[in-house]
């Protein structure tokens, strides 16, 4: 075996742990609720696995919040790939940080009915949600910032207190057409401050002279 390779057994528990995690999220996205059961069926491991990876309704639930909230991290350098930063801005709050609250909520319903005492999220898992979301605003800030398309004195975590109303939505109505409304107008407030002349990119400089 190479040096820094991964062994089968260890390959195939990762592969194990990644199924479970991704059905739990899914049940608990349409149901509110996990099984280790129908979660083993479902993810074509044993209900033992399941219980190896994670001991107890408690642990599956938080490890799936944990896994939502990395994904909000994540997703923001792909944005800023293939859109532009207000596009990318608009995405990320629509399509990413809306499904995670409103998840949120079920995990959070989930997590209460699930435990034996109060259901309530560790200090450390806010902590680290707090932390997460205001580092992928500020990437987004940041990005805007270069365009010219906000001001340059945007504060994140202003930004971040704005969105702090997706939180308001009602996750059984239109909330995907209030979340835009509400981004549009958060939009409006921030592109207010942009420059009336945005700066222009640079145009290449000439090739290099070929070396002799």
């Amino acid at each position: 075996m190479t040096t820094g390779a991964v062994s089968p057994r260890r390959a195939d528990t990762r592969r194990n742990h990644d199924r479970i995690l991704a059905v739990a999220a899914e049940s608990l996205a349409q149901l509110g609720e996990v099984s280790f059961n129908a979660v083993a069926k479902q993810a074509g491991v044993g209900v033992g696995t399941v219980y190896r990876h994670f001991p107890n309704p408690e642990a599956l639930i938080l490890a799936v919040y944990r896994l939502e909230l990395r994904h909000l991290v994540e997703v923001v350098p792909g944005l800023l790939a293939t859109h532009t930063p207000e596009g990318a801005f608009r995405a990320w709050a629509a399509d990413h940080l809306s499904h995670y609250l409103m998840t949120k909520r079920g995990l959070i319903d989930a997590l209460r009915a699930a435990s034996t005492g109060k259901g309530e999220l560790p200090s450390d898992v806010y902590e680290a949600a707090q932390e997460a979301m205001i580092g992928a605003v500020t990437a987004l800030v940041d990005a805007n910032i270069a365009a010219g398309t906000v001001g340059a004195d945007l504060d994140p975590a202003t930004v971040l207190r704005g969105l702090a109303g997706l939180m308001l939505l009602d996750s059984t109505g239109d909330w995907r057409r209030e979340a835009e409304g509400l981004i549009d107008l958060l939009w409006r407030g921030m592109s207010a401050g942009a420059p009336a002349h945005p700066p222009v990119a640079p145009a290449p400089g000439p090739a290099p002279a070929p070396s002799s």
